[in-house]
């Protein structure tokens, strides 16, 4: 399988490309990249990203059917077995807003949720897509990853400012509820499993006032993944550029590394300080499992 897969919000790939995304991808040592927000066609997409598919990166890209909107892509380093875009829905298939694709074994998506917007129809438009997706991803099975911009905040620790932002949209109570749900059923959320007690580390800065300075973020781009191959996880760490003028999107890349085997043991050569809990035990499981998964989004379908 492959071990290292990265995700990241690009916020426009032809904007991206020419800012330093084709540097960074010349550069990672990541297997596969999951890209959100493309916001271009197929055509426009693999324009963009050409040096990088001459490089031999190979792309399975969903396009949006809204113009400059969404889209969503999977960069790989070799083909994938097979390619699936969306997860069935009649309302959001050709939105450009989840694609997977098999390596081996292996299951991995890119994912693009809704930002929404507290008490308007893009937030109801929001909750609907969340509950189709929530439906389809309790009925996965086997080692399955999916990553991406999930447009919400867990918990307090997702971002800098929760107190300012408890009625908006990404920190709603009906979303990190909807989060509890995912963990409930299965999925582990890799990275603060890795990083049980810091805050962050955050993956999305307002490119308004000093926010990227000031690390004034949020954490919401995140990889889940199913029990088996989450307990390969090794290390998990945010991209961050080192200064504001090195961005190339305002979304940093999210990367984790996976054991290549399925019994190969995590030693405390790789285990940070913050990856211990209290007493010392290696990655203190955060999730409540009797919380009621998807609860709250029934009422809304």
């Amino acid at each position: 399988m492959a071990n290292i897969i990265s995700t990241v919000n690009v916020n426009g790939v032809r904007a991206a490309a020419g800012k330093g995304m084709l540097a960074w991808l010349a550069a990672t040592e990541a297997d596969i990249v999951c890209v959100q927000e493309t916001r271009a066609t197929d055509e426009q997409t693999r324009a963009a990203l050409a040096p990088a598919l001459a490089d031999g990166w190979c792309l399975a890209h969903a396009e949006p059917e809204s113009k400059g909107r969404a889209g969503v892509a999977i960069l790989s380093r070799r083909e994938p077995d097979a390619v699936r875009i969306g997860f069935g829905s009649s309302e959001f298939g050709a939105s450009g807003r989840y694609i997977e694709a098999d390596f081996d074994a292996v299951t991995v998506a890119s994912v693009y949720v809704h930002s929404g917007d507290a008490g308007t129809p893009r937030q109801d438009e929001k909750y609907r897509y969340m509950a189709e997706l929530g439906a389809y991803l309790t009925a996965r099975t086997g080692d399955f990853v999916v990553s991406g911009d999930w447009n919400i905040a867990h918990t307090e620790r997702d971002l800098k400012n929760w107190k300012g932002n408890l009625k908006s949209a990404g920190f709603l109570p009906e979303e990190r509820a909807w989060i509890d749900g995912l963990l409930a059923v299965g999925y582990v959320d890799v990275v603060r499993r890795l990083h049980p007690a810091v805050d962050g580390p955050y993956s999305w800065w307002s490119y308004r006032g000093r926010a990227f300075d000031n690390d004034t973020g949020w954490r919401i781009d995140a990889v889940f993944a199913t029990q088996g191959i989450a307990s390969r996880a090794i290390t998990a760490r945010v991209e961050r550029a080192a200064t504001y003028a090195e961005r190339w999107s305002d979304h940093a890349p999210v990367t984790v590394q996976f054991a290549q085997k399925i019994g190969e043991p995590l030693s405390d050569s790789h285990v940070s300080p913050d990856q211990r809990s209290g007493d010392g035990h290696l990655w203190a499981d955060p999730v409540e499992h009797d919380a009621e998964p998807f609860g709250v989004l029934e009422l809304r379908r």
